[in-house]
Parts: C-alpha cells; sequence; structure tokens
C-alpha cells in the first residue's frame, strides 16, 4: 500500500480497491444494471461513485420449512446467481466482469474494470442438503449468509418469525446441518456469514468454521441496541478467530429507530470508529446493503461513495487503513478460504 497518496479524498478514493460487500439485486425481473436506474445500485453510478467490485447476493426469503419450499428457494438461488453472472459483459462503454477469486478481483481493479462477486443470503436456499453448496459454489457464489430472518435448518437466526410459528430459538444456534454445511463451505472455499445470525449461531460459526467468519453486513450493538448488531463479545470473537465485520448503511442498525434520512456518514462512521478501537482496523469493513434497505443521508446511493472514505480521511484514517477498510480485509478473507478450500 502506498501512503504517498493523494489528499483529495476523491483522489484517493478512486486509487483504492473498494469493495461493498452486500448488495441486492431486484428479483424476478429488474431494469438494465448498465443503464441509469432508480436503484440504489447500477453500473453507471458504481463508475461514478468509484466503487470498483461489489458481492451481488441472491437473496433467498425465509418460509415455512417446507420440500416443496425448499427446493424453491434452491431454485431461486440458481437462478439468481446465473442473473448475476449475466451482469459480466460489456455495454454502453462499461465492462463488468465475473471475479470469483482474491486474484480476479484485483485484475478486475488493474484493468479499470468493475467486478462482480457472487454470494447467496440465507442458507434456507440449501434446504437440509449442504451438497447442495458445491452447485452455488460452481455458479461463483463467494459466500453464505447462514440465516435471514426467520430461523432454517441450519441455524437460529437474530429475528426469529413468529408468523412463520418460530420459537425464540430453534436449535440452540448452530444445528447439526448447520455444522456439516460450515464444514462442506470450507472446502468449497466460501465463507460463512454470520450477518442476521443469532448471537449463539455467530459464536458457534466462529469456533466451527476452519476460515475466519465474516459479517458482511451488520452494526456495533454497543451503540445501537438492535439484535442484528454485533455485541462486544461477538466482535472479540470475530477478531480471535481472524473474521472481518462490515459495517452496513442501513438506518435501524446505526440508530435506533431511526429512518434514512436522520441518519447521516458521520453516525456510520462512530460505528466504524468504534469497532476499530474494539478490535482493530485489520478486523473492519464496509458494506450498503443497497437495494436491500440499507442507505442514509451522505450515502443514499453508490454514486456518494466517496463521502465515506472523505469522513474516514477527516477522523484521521490515512490510506492503508482506508485499504484495509474498503476491501483489504475482506480479500484476507477470500484468500483465506480458497488456502484451506480443498
Amino acid at each position: 500500500m502506498n501512503d504517498a497518496l493523494p489528499t483529495d479524498p476523491l483522489a484517493v478514493h478512486r486509487t483504492l480497491l473498494t469493495i461493498d460487500t452486500h448488495i441486492d439485486i431486484p428479483w424476478p425481473t429488474g431494469p438494465d444494471p448498465f443503464t441509469q436506474t432508480s436503484r440504489k445500485v447500477d453500473l453507471p453510478k458504481m463508475r461514478r461513485g468509484g466503487l470498483a467490485a461489489g458481492c451481488f447476493a441472491a437473496y433467498v426469503p425465509q418460509a415455512t420449512r417446507t420440500a416443496e419450499n425448499t427446493q424453491a428457494a434452491f431454485i431461486r438461488a440458481v437462478g439468481m446467481l446465473e442473473a448475476i453472472r449475466g451482469m459480466a459483459r460489456t455495454q454502453a462503454g462499461i465492462t463488468a466482469r465475473l471475479t470469483t477469486t482474491a486474484a480476479e478481483i484485483e485484475a478486475a481493479k488493474r484493468d479499470d474494470v468493475l467486478a462482480i462477486i457472487p454470494a447467496v443470503e440465507n442458507g434456507f436456499a440449501i434446504g437440509e442438503e449442504p451438497a447442495r453448496l458445491s452447485q452455488l459454489r460452481a455458479l461463483g457464489a463467494r459466500y453464505l449468509t447462514i440465516t435471514h430472518t426467520g430461523h432454517n435448518a441450519l441455524a437460529d437466526s437474530a429475528n426469529p418469525r413468529q408468523d412463520l410459528g418460530d420459537a425464540p430459538t430453534l436449535h440452540g444456534g448452530l444445528s447439526h446441518l448447520g455444522r456439516a454445511a460450515i464444514t462442506e463451505l470450507n472446502r468449497l472455499g466460501m465463507l460463512v456469514d454470520v450477518s442476521h445470525a443469532s448471537r449463539d449461531s455467530m459464536l458457534q460459526a466462529a469456533q466451527c468454521s476452519r476460515t475466519p467468519v465474516v459479517a458482511t453486513h451488520s452494526c456495533i450493538r454497543a451503540l445501537c441496541d438492535h439484535p442484528r448488531n454485533l455485541d462486544n463479545e461477538q466482535l472479540d470473537a470475530l477478531r480471535d478467530v481472524g473474521g472481518v465485520v462490515q459495517v452496513t448503511a442501513v438506518a435501524a442498525f446505526l440508530k435506533p429507530n431511526a429512518k434514512p434520512e436522520e441518519v447521516t456518514v458521520a453516525d456510520f462512521a462512530n460505528h466504524i470508529d468504534f469497532a476499530v478501537r474494539r478490535i482493530g482496523v485489520e478486523h473492519v469493513g464496509i458494506s450498503s446493503d443497497f437495494d436491500g434497505g440499507g442507505w442514509f443521508s451522505g450515502w443514499s446511493d453508490v454514486s456518494e461513495s466517496p463521502n465515506i472514505t472523505a469522513e474516514l480521511m477527516r477522523r484521521g484514517y490515512g490510506p492503508a487503513e482506508l485499504a484495509l477498510l474498503w476491501g483489504g480485509n475482506f480479500l484476507r478473507l477470500l484468500r483465506r478460504a480458497e488456502e484451506v478450500a480443498e
């Protein structure tokens, strides 16, 4: 990393390999991502905002745990991954490239093309069959968010679904299937994403996984007491296993009961500051959850991403630290997962 970078925030921002680790896509249909759209993320906005790479998630909503619903969830996840792969092309003067390794992401930055990184949100997508993960990995998925809102066959969620008949806990954290799924994720080189997981699920996953776990879109519970956020013990567990918390742009995770227009870039940076002081800059990153509910005043879409860099620079973060926060730490986890994979 070069510490002799320019001091203008926009110029600094454009030198960085910036990765947003959680972006949702429209489904089943949506606007062409190569055109200007009303969505928080499209490829022209990525270009304007200097975002080099995005993890685009095949999101599967939780439903009752029946064979029919789990099959539908798997079919949906496969279809969404195929759509994400379809973003990798050249159109309207923009090139997007499918990148499924850390080296490929770095090469895309060097070549000045946008990096598309597939992911899957909600282990409900595999039902009770960890073997299905190999097909998701073959389609490029680099992480699996093990739960969403509502318990699934793998683990308890931080947000049980009473409308689905959820009790406060189902498995007491990870199930036997959940542990088997983590073993398979490790074998395939996919990261274990603990965002949305219950506290017990998250702590058990951190210990169970042979590779560091990541919270791809979560905030800090000491600053905002929300069940989706990580408390100090969870942050310490991430540090102890070499993991990363990717602080996210969901207003209600940043300030209690806040609407997006009531949250600022400074509020977001406060969560980064807290995590950096608690567990070290090597274990903290940045994500948006754009088009999945994330945004706030000053980061209302991906084109405003330089505002995050500017605020962090104002707080004294230098080029090396910014490079870690904006993608270096996440790349380290991807590389480690690649090393551990068979």
